[in-house]
């Protein structure tokens, strides 16, 4: 979830606050501030001066002479099972009857890395996926300290860091990806011997495992207020029964439980119902894989949950299936349910909460509205009383299509809100093929045959293939949006990419189904399997950029005002580097978020073409582009250094998702006119 840049003057409430200095002007935790909003107050960069940014140091993530210990084991990509979707397919499958990871990891193998390094106190802590937390000083990037784990990698994109108090010293604490929370000294890197087992809690509780295979791995950084750490977790796309997608609150001096919010209500607790039968009994999925936030003032923490298991049906799961696909707001201090938003009912569409829900301030009619955003795959963005949970600009419930498999009993209708409008496609026809080129235009039309195409809550095709916009990976993913208060504006950076997918009765005598063809995830013991040929709804490219088979943009930066609900400018974001020149300016797909500054910028990598540009945020101006070694599939942080320039760092790690080669793992700093 995200951080509100309010928080700041009540930071005594927040861990990553506690200590004295203005850390404001450095970068204390994912989203900046406890509300995720992603804003820094820093002035030097501006539209005036930022063409003048050079790179001031490179940090390598790869240790020279290294080589994988044994037991890490190949990268299994963005948390897919068997049948995952083209350009996230797993190096290699998980064993039989388990599926990967729901988040980023199937596996605790090696990944470039999606970190947005922090800086507090001087000091810049990063998580690298070659097994280590790193502190570096943020002006000359030289190592301070290091820290191997002794299995799995950290939390890929990111830590936490605590300020400490009278008893425990500051603390960066990160999870793994096997299911490990650390915590360490801040300013040595070595473990904290009260924390847990010598610095290491174990997630992987009877509880959550509740006897079947899985973990409770951390893809994302938690979230500290005041003394405890809270986590979200992975689980797994399919089988349907595994571990719980619970949050957990930890005591940062001791690694003890302090509460557990239950993801699925269970036996006599409310919204049970929403489950028919027993289906609700070991359900896994229904987790927070992507970021929490926490509104310090009130205490209230801020729950982004994603689908259940499995994804693309739910013939066994009747009802809208609470919480799934839903914002919680809960009592950070005990955990205690407050409200919800569910904004995809009865997900099969892997319509995740992915996006830090960030906090920000509204002013309509007059008022100032503590609000929160809420947006998920889909492209929609819900803006809502953050203490009520009522939407500001209103929301109704309209007809979406309904499920021809036979055993799926879809929602009859989905919330859609009256403002903003949707920040992607929500219609795909044969009329808006991709024209781009004609033998573009000539394999989108090959592809497009026999595949019905609808919007965004088309159900998954039964005995044939259908593509829905938006696709499994969005709209709008894990990297979420920020917000300039100054301004009002809401950034947000956007996919346009369809996903094709189908089942079929499954011929039991084949035995097990298994999701055949790429794009499908059944359950592997169901009545139902896979229609082959599903995957994105694009071509392959003549480099690792593929080509989407609609009209572009095929990627946007979008600026919402929140005081109006309505666009206050919307660009293409990215090239397509293989196509002619006087086409190339298509937008591109892209997994990373922006920031914004109050020097009236916003900084954003995150497309395949491995550009990190700046944009006025006032216009949606292009101001400033660099050529990366690889894409940054991650979200940029800016900071004052000990020398008093404005500093902003990318990690540039290649593109795990969209298959582009790692060119060179490295954070890159930039600062201006840098020698």
């Amino acid at each position: 979830m995200n951080r509100i840049f309010g928080a700041l003057v009540i930071a005594a409430g927040v861990g990553a606050f506690a200590q004295n200095g203005d850390t404001s002007k450095e970068w204390p935790t994912y989203g900046h501030d406890p509300g995720g909003m992603r804003f820094s107050p820093l002035k030097e960069l501006t539209p005036a001066n930022v063409d003048r940014l050079k790179v001031a140091w490179v940090y390598h993530l790869k240790p020279a002479g290294f080589t994988a210990p044994a037991g890490r084991g190949p990268i299994v990509m963005e948390g897919r099972g068997p049948g995952g979707s083209v350009g996230d397919t797993p190096d290699t499958l998980p064993p039989a009857g388990r599926g990967g990871g729901r988040g980023r990891f199937g596996g605790s193998g090696f990944r470039p890395s999606g970190d947005t390094p922090l800086v507090s106190n001087g000091i810049m802590y990063l998580a690298s996926p070659y097994g280590r937390a790193v502190a570096l000083d943020p002006t000359t990037g030289k190592e301070i300290w290091n820290y191997q784990l002794p299995s799995g990698n950290p939390s890929t994109r990111g830590v936490e860091y605590w300020g400490g108090d009278g008893k425990t010293p500051a603390q960066i604490v990160f999870g793994s990806s096997d299911g490990k929370l650390y915590s360490l000294d801040a300013k040595t890197g070595k473990p904290n011997n009260e924390f847990g087992d010598n610095g290491i809690v174990n997630l992987n509780t009877e509880e959550i495992l509740r006897g079947l295979p899985g973990r409770d791995a951390l893809s994302e950084p938690p979230i500290v207020y005041k003394n405890m750490v809270i986590t979200g977790g992975m689980t797994q796309e399919n089988p349907p029964l595994g571990p719980a997608g619970d949050v957990r609150a930890w005591d940062m001096h001791t690694g003890k439980l302090v509460w557990t919010f239950h993801s699925i209500p269970g036996k006599g607790e409310k919204y049970n119902g929403t489950w028919a039968g027993d289906s609700w009994k070991n359900r896994s999925g229904v987790n927070v894989w992507g970021f929490i936030t926490v509104d310090a003032k009130r205490g209230i923490v801020y729950m982004p949950f994603g689908a259940p298991s499995v994804d693309q049906y739910g013939g066994d799961r009747e009802g809208d299936n609470l919480f799934s696909t839903s914002l919680v707001a809960a009592d950070a201090n005990t955990g205690k349910y407050l409200w919800h938003f569910q904004v995809t009912h009865h997900d099969i569409w892997d319509a995740d909460m992915t996006g830090a829900p960030i906090l920000i301030d509204v002013k309509k009619d007059g008022k100032t509205i503590p609000a929160v955003v809420a947006v998920s795959k889909v492209g929609l963005v819900f803006l809502l009383d953050r203490v009520t949970g009522k939407p500001i600009y209103g929301v109704e419930e309209r007809p979406v299509p309904q499920s021809e498999v036979p055993l799926e009993r879809t929602s009859k209708t989905q919330p859609f809100p009256l403002k903003p409008p949707p920040l992607v496609r929500m219609v795909m026809t044969p009329e808006d093929v991709a024209t781009v080129t004609p033998e573009i235009e000539a394999g989108c039309k090959k592809l497009m045959e026999g595949v019905q195409l609808g919007g965004p809550y088309l159900p998954i095709g039964y005995n044939r293939l259908a593509a829905r916009f938006p696709g499994n990976h969005g709209g709008v993913n894990w990297f979420g949006t920020s917000f300039d208060p100054q301004l009002g504006y809401l950034f947000v950076n956007t996919n346009e990419l369809g996903q094709m997918a189908g089942i079929k009765d499954h011929d039991k005598a084949k035995g097990m189904a298994n999701g055949s063809g790429q794009g499908n995830r059944v359950d592997p013991g169901g009545p139902y399997e896979g229609v082959p040929g599903g995957g994105r709804f694009s071509l392959p490219g003549k480099d690792a950029q593929q080509y989407p088979c609609q009209q572009p943009p095929w990627g946007e930066l979008t600026a919402v005002n929140v005081n109006t609900g309505e666009f206050a400018w919307r660009v293409p974001l990215g090239v397509t580097d293989s196509l002619p020149p006087d086409k190339q300016k298509t937008g591109r797909p892209g997994n990373g978020g922006t920031i914004a500054t109050a020097g009236g910028l916003v900084f954003v990598g995150a497309t395949d073409d491995s550009r990190f540009r700046a944009f006025d945020a006032k216009t949606g101006k292009e101001m400033w582009t660099f050529k990366l070694g690889g894409a940054a599939e991650a979200t940029p942080a800016t900071y004052q250094g000990k020398d008093g320039r404005q500093y902003v760092v990318i990690a540039s790690t290649g593109g795990g998702f969209f298959n582009n080669p790692v060119v060179d793992d490295s954070i890159m700093a930039f600062a201006l006119d840098a020698k």
